[in-house]
């Protein structure tokens, strides 16, 4: 059997190692009252813990999330178990800085959580600990993780001369657009048009001016449609947009303003003005199509006749 001195030895032990554990430590009874409040509360709250003895969590802290943390805390007393919370389901419990505000990569610590009941001799659970675990590194680690993935996955759907679509994720949504519209029943029209004669731009300017020339025209495919259309560069000097809610006639009057928008536009490289067209072809979606590609190959038919009829038109498609 240890000694008096030895329990007494082993309790500063404990307590020692309570205090100076790099991880925030708080110990509850049943009312809430802090009867333990760690080093490393002391030194990110600057709250001494002789001030908190004795006092209530809530009452001390009101801007904890006192219902949810109050819920966890009760379920701790009640089922005698654990209860846990990560960064993920909530940034932070107690509003601390990081350990590096100036320098680190995060004004405000993120915080896992664990709850864990502690039982007095009767068995019966008297008081819980709650211990707040410093996740900053790591959860800035995945988000910038993350943030990567989707840089990735936006450049892979963009095309990154003109930042509209390319062409494989354009046409990815206009065949989602093709099989909501039986679910719908709201019309859909696509318009298709290209740069007449680029070959001559490139060869008179330079492909670094038909570069800009392809930039100003999807600049002006942007201000022209709606924030809900869908435009995409199709390849080289061809670019496609669906226009949601729309019937022919309104694709038709689309396709006119941004004809004339084009028509009226200088482009001045190099010092040089040059000045281009472009041929449109408008095609709407319809009940008797039997795929996407149907729908995209009639589009294309309404061009190739703008083209064939002199360039510098708009053309409905129409069944033959």
């Amino acid at each position: 059997m240890g000694s008096l001195n030895d329990d007494i030895s082993e309790m500063h032990l404990l307590l020692g190692i309570i205090h100076n554990v790099d991880v925030g430590l708080v110990v509850l009874d049943r009312d809430y009252r802090i009867k333990i409040w760690n080093h490393f509360m002391w030194n990110h709250s600057g709250i001494h813990p002789f001030t908190l003895t004795d006092k209530n969590l809530f009452e001390e802290f009101p801007e904890l999330p006192v219902k949810w943390l109050q819920k966890k805390l009760d379920t701790v007393f009640l089922l005698n178990n654990r209860a846990f919370s990560s960064w993920q389901q909530r940034p932070y419990i107690v509003r601390f800085n990081s350990y590096n505000p100036i320098t680190g990569r995060s004004d405000t610590m993120f915080q896992n959580m664990t709850i864990f009941p502690l039982t007095g001799i009767s068995g019966e659970v008297e008081h819980v600990c709650l211990m707040l675990y410093d996740a900053t590194d790591a959860a800035l680690d995945e988000r910038a993780l993350q943030s990567a993935n989707e840089e990735l996955d936006r450049l892979g759907r963009t095309d990154g001369l003109t930042g509209l679509y390319n062409r494989r994720a354009w046409e990815h949504h206009l065949e989602n657009e093709f099989k909501r519209f039986p679910r719908s029943g709201k019309p859909r029209t696509l318009v298709m048009f290209d740069i007449d004669h680029f070959k001559k731009v490139n060869d008179t300017y330079g492909h670094q001016a038909g570069d800009e020339v392809i930039r100003i025209t999807s600049a002006l495919l942007q201000e022209t449609k709606r924030e809900i259309d869908i435009a995409g560069r199709y390849g080289g000097e061809e670019f496609c947009v669906i226009l949601l809610d729309t019937d022919c006639q309104g694709g038709r009057i689309f396709a006119e303003r941004l004809r004339h928008a084009v028509e009226t536009t200088r482009v001045n490289y190099d010092g040089q003005e040059i000045r281009f067209r472009i041929s449109l072809g408008v095609a709407e979606i319809r009940e008797d199509l039997a795929n996407h590609s149907v729908w995209l190959e009639q589009a294309d038919k309404a061009l190739y006749q703008s083209k064939e009829g002199g360039r510098n038109r708009t053309t409905l498609y129409t069944a033959e």
